[in-house]
């Protein structure tokens, strides 16, 4: 219920381009819209080309652009979870119907002696390297001067006793400012989870 009473401000803010409101929404409905378009992509000659996480993000940024603009009317998140489900499935089949219009049909095209999942490098993707970069950007930005230098010693592999020596201050009291510092931007930024 709380969430429901809670639905109205994060559309307002979503609208008026917040963008916490809108990493919200995004953790919120993500898992749903990705698993409403695996379920719809079973064709795995189809996989090849789609991928359930590129589909999201077109739905998602379809659904801030024409929320931006006042499109939507949504007064409970069954509504939005609907919205962008749907739209989902729609992104998905429009893409199938492209995929098999006579000239690309992915039908027509022979498997290639290659073993496709030995192409696809381990790691992190470029866009999820990019993502991390900026999270952890915004995060030293969240701490004060003392708490980055603090972090950058450690980070250099500082011995929290060495750092003390350095500071002339207590290693316990030093390792608790760290960690009670990380402890308030985590909150801020809301990655309890």
């Amino acid at each position: 219920m709380a969430e429901e009473a809670a639905f109205p401000e994060l559309i307002r803010r979503v609208r008026a381009g917040d963008e916490q409101a809108a990493a919200e929404l995004v953790r919120r409905y993500e898992p749903a819209i990705r698993v409403a378009v695996r379920v719809r992509l079973t064709d795995p000659g189809l996989r090849r080309f789609l991928d359930s996480m590129d589909i999201c993000q077109s739905v998602l940024a379809n659904f801030f652009v024409r929320a931006a603009t006042g499109q939507f009317e949504l007064d409970k998140p069954e509504q939005l979870l609907n919205l962008l489900v749907t739209m989902a499935r729609n992104k998905v089949t429009n893409h199938a119907l492209k995929q098999q219009a006579a000239r690309r049909d992915q039908r027509r095209v022979q498997k290639g002696g290659l073993d496709e999942n030995a192409l696809v490098a381990e790691g992190p993707t470029p866009s999820q390297l990019v993502a991390n970069r900026e999270l952890l950007q915004e995060f030293r930005k969240r701490l004060s001067e003392d708490e980055r230098r603090l972090a950058d010693q450690r980070a250099q592999g500082c011995s929290w006793a060495d750092i003390a020596a350095e500071r002339g201050g207590n290693a316990d009291a030093l390792r608790m400012q760290l960690a009670r510092a990380i402890e308030r931007v985590t909150r801020e930024l809301q990655l309890e989870e």
